[in-house]
């Protein structure tokens, strides 16, 4: 787990997500000779800081943003949130600007957010949650398992996928914004009828720790029953631990999908956590392997 608790320690807010994206590129060049098929890689300018790893000939693409959620500063001590970060006054905030590195803390609330730091901070420089990785023999907790668990398990398909596209994509946490250019280049270059969302949703009282990884039925969106009952048949098949999400709010890059002029199914699967866009959020471990095994097993069968 390596590379985890790596891009764990690697700021990626909403619209500044190069470092995490640089990182990710050379460690798919690092890798690549040693996965069951060498990916065609696809990044630089023309598609911002997303990388598209296009494998054989795709049926299916995985999709796991890189992006967080964070604050920016304003004028003065203010902040402005990305995304929707967890409020918690005196929360430690970590960041640079052009006069140094910058460690601080959280004051206010929704209404007023706001930072101690001493001097000014630049206007537009984004903070993120200090990091503090806790793993035991169960639980993995740490700021930003939301979405770095997502990209760990797309990662790791890469070593064994023979056939479909695995896609890192920007901007998901505020709005999204990558996704119908990145979907527009897939159904040009190697079109596919399904997608998967490798992301991490939340535990609530139908969704436990250590009962499997989640396959969403819904969230703000609905996806195609006639897939999803295909993805729950195959992950009943597979033996592998899953349990089943219907949920009123919350949203991926499956709303992108949904929304494209493409007939594109998709469907969310990821592990669940507590302490959701706050410095602590918390995962099982067992639900963790569970998802990297089912999307191994899914782009096989798939």
């Amino acid at each position: 787990m390596k590379f985890l608790f790596e891009i764990l320690n690697i700021p990626s807010v909403s619209g500044d997500e190069s470092t995490l994206s640089e990182f990710i590129l050379q460690y798919i060049h690092q890798r690549k000779n040693d996965w069951n098929v060498v990916p065609e890689i696809y990044h630089g300018e023309d598609f911002h800081d997303c990388i598209l790893l296009k494998f054989g000939n795709p049926r299916t693409a995985v999709f796991a943003h890189m992006d967080t959620i964070g604050f920016m500063a304003r004028y003065q001590n203010q902040l402005v949130s990305i995304g929707g970060p967890e409020l918690t006054e005196d929360v430690e905030l970590v960041g640079e600007d052009s006069l140094g590195k910058i460690a601080c803390r959280l004051k206010g609330d929704e209404e007023n957010s706001y930072h101690d730091f001493p001097r000014k901070i630049e206007p537009g420089t984004r903070l993120s949650f200090k990091q503090d990785v806790r793993v035991d023999e169960e639980f993995i907790q740490a700021a930003y398992l939301d979405n770095r668990l997502g990209v760990y398990s797309a990662i790791e398909i890469c070593e064994t996928i023979r056939d479909g596209w695995v896609v890192f994509s920007t901007y998901e946490e505020h709005g999204g914004g990558s996704m119908p250019f990145l979907l527009k280049f897939i159904q040009d270059k190697a079109p596919i009828k399904q997608a998967l969302i490798s992301d991490i949703t939340w535990v609530t009282e139908g969704v436990s720790f250590h009962e499997g990884v989640v396959i969403s039925i819904r969230d703000k969106f609905i996806p195609r029953k006639k897939f999803v009952d295909k993805i729950i048949a195959l992950a009943e098949e597979s033996q592998i631990p899953y349990q089943l999400e219907v949920e009123a709010s919350g949203g991926s890059d499956g709303r992108e999908v949904q929304f494209s002029p493409y007939a594109i199914d998709w469907c969310f699967i990821g592990a669940a956590e507590e302490n959701v866009h706050s410095p602590n959020e918390k995962v099982s471990l067992a639900d963790l392997d569970a998802m990297v095994k089912l999307y191994a097993y899914l782009m096989d069968k798939l």
